[in-house]
């Protein structure tokens, strides 16, 4: 019997392992599969569900969901929550767009204020959350408080209604709409930008996962922030790097919605934090910590996005939409467990 042969044979954990396994052990099988059966309910039930112009439509409507799941994700695998998440997309569009109004400049100003005014809130959520050892539930609701407050509040005292002045006009416009809200033509396929920044983020949430050390850290500190301290970790580093990439990722919705729109709605985006946390969760992200992955929300605000449109497209009461939502949380949430304990006990 060979070296590595013998040390196999006394550690299992040398064997390999087989690719059935590797699939059962990913933690977005479960969405994945649910996403499946989703889409093939919607493609029997609905007729146009399956044309270019339907599938462009969910998956813009994926998108605008993925971008903030995403980051969402990495924040709950690494342990913490953000339930400020929605209301800090309003932000950044407020901001954006009030300083450029206010202050007649280029709509470039306004969108770098915004970048370095919505970082700064995920800088205040991650160290609070360091400095004072309070729950991440605690502080990010406390912020959301706040920030509904100050939304509606300053977006009344600067433009007297609870919406901003349109800066379509303004210099800089036509560009930053390109960036953040156009639409691309693929071969007669129409695909919006976010999707885009969508894939983008995916990807590059995914490489560092799973690539580079800060990717170990996270796993680390979601699966158990003292353990992960005792082997050198930087755990007040890498939560806080966390809350910021939550914070650039509502920095890129929006600036979205100021631009795809040209105004804002200061009351916009209460609840939207529930359903990023959702999509995570349905793509496979414990409440706990220390496992999910970046694939497994996107799929998740996939799978969003094709039940809110495929309603629609179905002809089905609308009202509906978010009892299947919750319908789908759960039954994922089941299958994802069922799936990791399968995994487990598979070695």
């Amino acid at each position: 019997m060979s070296a590595v042969a013998a040390a196999a044979a006394e550690d299992e954990r040398l064997l390999p392992r087989s690719p059935l396994r590797r699939l059962i052990g990913r933690p977005e099988l479960g969405s994945v599969l649910g996403a499946l059966a989703v889409f093939l309910v919607f493609a029997i039930v609905a007729d146009n569900f399956l044309r270019a112009g339907s599938l462009g439509t969910v998956l813009y409507a994926a998108s605008t969901i993925g971008i903030m799941a995403v980051p969402v994700a990495l924040l709950m695998i690494g342990g913490e929550f953000d339930l400020s998440a929605g209301v800090m997309v309003t932000s950044s569009a407020l901001i954006s767009s009030m300083v450029s109004y206010q202050f007649t400049a280029n709509v470039w100003v306004g969108v770098v204020v915004s970048l370095a005014a919505t970082l700064a809130l995920g800088l205040f959520n991650g160290l609070m959350l360091t400095r004072t050892g309070l729950p991440s539930f605690i502080i990010t609701l406390g912020t959301f408080l706040m920030l509904t407050g100050l939304n509606l509040g300053f977006t009344k005292l600067i433009s007297g209604t609870v919406a901003t002045k349109s800066i379509a006009d303004m210099d800089g416009f036509p560009e930053a709409r390109a960036l953040f809200a156009s639409q691309l033509d693929m071969g007669g396929f129409a695909v919006q930008v976010t999707v885009l920044w969508w894939i983008g983020l995916v990807a590059l949430a995914t490489w560092i996962l799973l690539r580079t050390t800060a990717g170990n850290w996270i796993f680390a500190v979601g699966g158990g922030r003292d353990a992960a301290r005792a082997v050198g970790v930087p755990v007040e580093r890498t939560k806080i790097g966390l809350y910021l990439g939550v914070a650039f990722g509502a920095w890129i919705s929006g600036q979205h919605l100021l631009f795809n729109y040209n105004v804002v709605q200061s009351g916009e985006g209460v609840g939207n934090e529930l359903i990023y946390i959702a999509a995570a969760v349905i793509g496979g992200c414990l409440l706990t910590g220390g496992y999910g992955s970046a694939i497994g929300a996107a799929v998740g605000a996939l799978i969003f996005g094709m039940t809110s449109k495929g309603i629609v497209f179905a002809q089905w009461d609308p009202n509906w939409f978010k009892f299947f939502l919750g319908a789908m949380l759960l039954l994922a949430t089941l299958l994802n467990l069922w799936i990791r304990k399968r995994a487990e006990a598979a070695g």
